[in-house]
């Protein structure tokens, strides 16, 4: 249900633009984009349902403080609904993007804009169990367990976020993605691996095929070396032939003459 706490909604616009630049870091990082789509989509919904609160409320009593707070509430929704359906957005949304309503979300947004991981709290897991502890306790508040996901992302109500939850969420978030991010990175280096295991296979087999076409070669150098001594002895035996002839016709004879005497 829509609230018409402008201090609310902007809370509400800050969950939107830390949703929109986690979006904007998982395309950087070439990890999923579209996961919270659904959720941004139902916030944005939630924004301007109290907008429109808001503008009733102005129209029965007339307040000059709460007329400037839905103006610059209804810019930021403008700006978050173009950047978030469109590729880049505008540079007025982009500047809405990155100006957090609430300064203690200031952290949130540095770590959701920026595309290095943040991996500072792997290594003091043992000493801010509390800290963990506050998150998961401000998660299951924002999120409740459902037997159905599909049931519990339709009935998540957004528009109710204190800071602390949108800071454990986000935080979530953040870290869901340099897990993944992680995991990418072990996947490219399971590939390089493989692929140099692949290359080294290569040539080997490589190697192999010269050693066997050297073989060939010397083989093929004896064959034609056989091929010129048989070529030769074949001319010489041409050209002695008539010589042989003649000797064996003497031979004949020879013995022709010691039978008849």
């Amino acid at each position: 249900m829509a609230t018409a706490n402008p201090a609310q909604l902007f809370l509400l616009a800050d969950h939107i633009k830390l949703s929109l630049l986690e979006r904007q870091r998982a395309v950087s990082l070439n990890l999923s984009p579209n996961t919270q789509d659904g959720q941004i989509s139902r916030s944005l919904e939630s924004l301007s349902s109290g907008l429109s609160a808001l503008d009733a409320q102005l129209s029965q009593n007339p307040d000059e403080s709460l007329q400037d707070q839905v103006s610059r509430l209804r810019a930021q929704h403008d700006d978050l609904s173009a950047q978030f359906s469109t590729t880049g957005g505008n540079a007025s949304g982009a500047e809405t993007l990155s100006s957090p309503n609430d300064p203690s979300l200031s952290s949130d947004f540095a770590a959701a804009s920026t595309t290095q991981p943040q991996r500072q709290k792997k290594a003091v897991r043992f000493t801010d169990a509390s800290d963990g502890d506050e998150d998961a306790a401000a998660r299951a508040a924002l999120f409740p367990y459902r037997d159905d996901p599909d049931e519990e992302e339709a009935l998540q109500d957004q528009s109710n976020l204190s800071n602390q939850q949108i800071h454990a969420y986000h935080r979530q978030v953040i870290e869901q993605q340099d897990e993944q991010l992680d995991r990418l990175g072990e996947s490219i280096g399971r590939q390089r691996d493989l692929s140099i295991q692949i290359g080294d296979e290569l040539d080997s087999h490589v190697m192999l095929l010269d050693e066997v076409d050297e073989s060939v070669d010397r083989h093929q150098s004896q064959l034609d070396r056989a091929g010129k001594r048989l070529a030769k002895v074949g001319r010489r035996a041409r050209e002695n032939w008539s010589m042989t002839i003649i000797v064996v016709l003497i031979v004949i004879l020879v013995l022709l003459i010691v039978i008849t005497k």
